[in-house]
């Protein structure tokens, strides 16, 4: 316990990658989401699954470990009242109940350094269960 906060106080080193896939989805899209994690021995962020451009929400979700912490961006599409297409950048932190004490610590206080290099994030989520999450808390939020 003593190690992970000791980790956590010093920050996270975050690897340039990170901050290519996420321009690469925020500018070209041709990602729709890319999910993130902290290898503990390097004591780094890094990218842990990028989705294509044909995959969705669902897939998202599907890429988020039942039992340890990420950190995702997804790049929410839709069509607002006037008709206009529209595109919100979705930061998650995901912390499910099942994941050890000592990784939801340093995910959540990890998440700021990754955060602040994130440039565009329109909306954050924490999650702790797949529902907290769900599609129509996305598009509630976006619109």
């Amino acid at each position: 316990m003593a190690m992970a906060y000791k980790m956590a106080t010093e920050g996270m080193n975050v690897k340039e990658e990170c901050k290519r896939w996420f321009m690469e989805m925020k500018w070209k899209k041709v990602h729709r989401f890319v999910v993130f994690k902290i290898d503990e021995r390097s004591r780094a962020v890094l990218v842990d699954k990028v989705g294509g451009p044909g995959e969705g929400y669902e897939e998202l979700v599907a890429a988020l470990p039942g039992d340890d912490c990420r950190y995702a961006v997804f790049d929410f599409d839709f069509v607002t009242v006037d008709n206009c297409q529209k595109s919100k950048i979705f930061f998650i932190a995901w912390s499910p109940a099942a994941s050890r004490i000592r990784a939801k610590i340093l995910y959540a206080t990890s998440k700021q350094g990754l955060r602040r290099l994130l440039d565009g994030v329109h909306y954050e989520v924490q999650a702790t269960d797949p529902s907290e999450m769900g599609f129509d808390v996305i598009r509630g939020r976006a619109q």
